[in-house]
């Protein structure tokens, strides 16, 4: 097992002192690559002359396979003279031993003695187990993070399962780097709808759908009241015609929506009775939400909504800005010109002509009493990229208005999903992604009788299986981009899926449990006996796994673990038939399985980030 003891002794070997010779940036005793890093900077500042802490950042890892330990773009460092030239200097002069340094072009490439690697990175794996990867980056910093944030009594649509996905991985990545994280759903849970959604409850409500499903219901008692008042608007329309062209008086009769505007009204102004009925299908459609979000693995912090925005810090917002000249009135309605700041972002309105707050009003007040709750370091809006315009003139007003905290609020956007449909008609809800994941899933595990006989709860594990399928297929690519949603690539076996990386986890399982070795005769192995080119390979894959964290971490980009992951599984699917484990001598056996044990860690870690 990797100790202090062991890794300060490492440092020595390359005549580092951790208290002199360490950038501020290395994290030595979480990330193997950082002791590399410090040598290689130490090394070419005596060579250059360049300051170490520029050198330091400069040196990239890349997990492509043709790419070096680490590169550096000569450029980078600002140095006097031709990038090439000097490259080619500074390699020649770099000290022959545990890096080899070699010019290409204006690049130098620095590659690490496979044995010394291995006998540093297995250990450290064996001994962080689910602490390997992580770092403490950001202790005491506060974040919050907006995701999800459906409608009630709508459906749980495609935009929303990519929220869900990508708010979630972020929350994971944040605490991964040392974040205190505070999860925030924003419902949907307020509006004129509401008042529709009472009216039609009288009519079409039944108690016991209600208490079954109360988010399915209500959308089918929203579409009804819908159509209703569709049809009677249509009605109306063919009398008022036929009045006036009879020349009749036609006195117009309250509508459905008249109803719904007279229910909202008397639930701002804080109706018992109202806000009782409101309130209900509110807490009903939550516990449902709960017990969905709960199958994904995923668990908030607070339930939060439109609804819950006190009027009065609303209308204080609404009075600073008018002290603050930004508001002016256009026909009634209350709007803050942006334009005067930046020409891209036009007019925002603030206050409907009637005197109705907007989302946009609602959500400056929530962020006020979410900075005075939280003291947030940054807060995060995760949403469709349809939206950029509206965060970015919330944000401006943010800074308007004078507060402190507008640059610590982030906007991170996504693309659209294309061709997503249930199987059971066009109103997309969450449970039934969920549960067509797992039915399609259970089929394709039952095309193979043999092995399907031997699954101790098969519907666990379709569930299991399918819900990675879903998570993995919305992360393959980048997140800005749109991707077609497809049922039959996403619950395949084969190529980089959901359900195939399970397989490469359970095949590492497997490797584990075919022995009858104990952990800490694994984690002990004499590693000086992994010599293969292709052992050296994987090990140098497996190092750079806390600098994949903390490049998704930068670019809040959730596909940068998920590539990584498929490259490390593809490389332990090639090893399988190279490093052989059952019939060797024991301690070579030992030495293979650590090797098979810290992949499986770095996998299993990995996955459980991504939730």
């Amino acid at each position: 097992m990797a100790s202090v003891a062991d890794i300060t002794k490492t440092l020595q070997t390359l005549g580092l002192d951790e208290t002199s010779d360490l950038s501020a940036q290395a994290d030595v005793f979480k990330n193997p690559v950082d002791i590399y890093r410090s040598y290689i900077a130490n090394e070419l500042h005596k060579i250059s002359g360049v300051d170490r802490e520029l050198i330091y950042p400069a040196l990239e890892t890349n997990i492509s396979k043709d790419a070096a330990d680490l590169n550096l773009p000569v450029p980078r460092l600002r140095a006097k003279g031709k990038p090439a030239e000097l490259a080619s200097k500074w390699a020649e002069a770099f000290p022959k031993g545990y890096v080899n340094c070699e010019a290409n072009g204006i690049f130098l490439r620095f590659n690490f003695d496979g044995s010394k690697l291995t006998e540093l990175v297995l250990p450290m794996i064996w001994s962080k187990q689910s602490e390997y990867g992580r770092n403490n980056s950001g202790n005491g910093k506060v974040a919050v993070i907006e995701f999800s944030s459906p409608n009630i009594a709508k459906p749980f649509h495609a935009g929303h399962l990519r929220s869900t996905i990508i708010g979630s991985f972020l929350a994971n990545l944040h605490e991964s780097q040392g974040w205190k994280v505070y999860r925030i759903n924003y419902l949907g849970d307020w509006g004129k709808q509401f008042g529709l959604l009472a009216v039609g409850f009288e009519l079409h409500g039944d108690e016991e759908q209600l208490s079954k499903d109360p988010i399915r219901h209500l959308y089918q008692v929203y579409v009804k009241i819908n159509a209703d008042a569709t049809a009677e608007q249509e009605k109306i329309d063919a009398e008022k015609a036929e009045a006036e062209a009879a020349g009749k008086p036609y006195e117009t009769p309250v509508t459905l929506h008249d109803k719904a505007r007279q229910f909202f009204k008397r639930m701002e102004e804080g109706d018992e009775e109202a806000l009782k009925v409101w309130g209900r299908f509110r807490e009903l459609s939550i516990t449902k939400l709960q017990e969905t979000y709960e199958r994904l693995n995923i668990k908030y912090d607070q339930y939060d909504g439109e609804s819950q925005v006190p009027l009065d810090l609303m209308n204080e917002a609404l009075e600073k800005l008018k002290t603050l000249g930004l508001i002016e009135e256009d026909k009634g309605a209350l709007l803050v010109d942006l334009s005067k700041h930046d020409k891209k972002l036009g007019k925002a309105i603030v206050q409907k002509s009637d005197g109705a707050t907007l989302y946009l009003t609602r959500d400056i007040g929530t962020a006020i009493r979410r900075y005075n709750k939280y003291h947030f370091d940054k807060s995060i809006y995760v949403v469709a990229s349809q939206q950029d315009l509206y965060f970015a003139q919330l944000f401006k007003i943010f800074e308007l208005m004078g507060f402190e905290w507008a640059k610590k609020c982030v906007h991170i956007n996504y693309g659209l999903v294309q061709g997503m449909s249930t199987r059971k008609g066009k109103a997309v809800f969450l449970d039934d992604i969920m549960e067509v994941a797992k039915e399609e899933m259970h089929k394709v595990m039952k095309k193979n009788e043999e092995k399907y006989a031997q699954i101790k709860n098969p519907e666990e594990v379709a569930d299991i299986v399918g819900k990675t399928a879903v998570r993995i297929q919305d992360s393959t690519g980048k997140r800005v981009n749109n991707y077609v949603f497809d049922w039959s690539r996403m619950l395949s076996f084969e190529g980089d899926t959901g359900p195939y990386l399970q397989y490469a986890h359970s095949r590492l399982c497997s490797v584990r449990r075919k022995v009858n070795f104990t952990d800490e005769q694994i984690a002990n192995a004499d590693l000086s006996l992994l010599k293969e080119q292709d052992a050296f390979d994987l090990v140098r894959l497996l190092s750079q796994y806390p600098d994949v964290l903390k490049s998704s971490f930068r670019f809040q980009e959730t596909s940068t673990v998920v590539t990584y992951l498929f490259k490390l599984t593809h490389m332990v699917s090639k090893l399988y038939d190279i490093l052989w484990v059952q019939g060797r001598e024991e301690p070579l056996q030992l030495a293979r399985l650590n090797l098979f044990g810290a992949a499986r860690l770095v996998l299993y870690n990995g996955m459980t980030l991504l939730g």
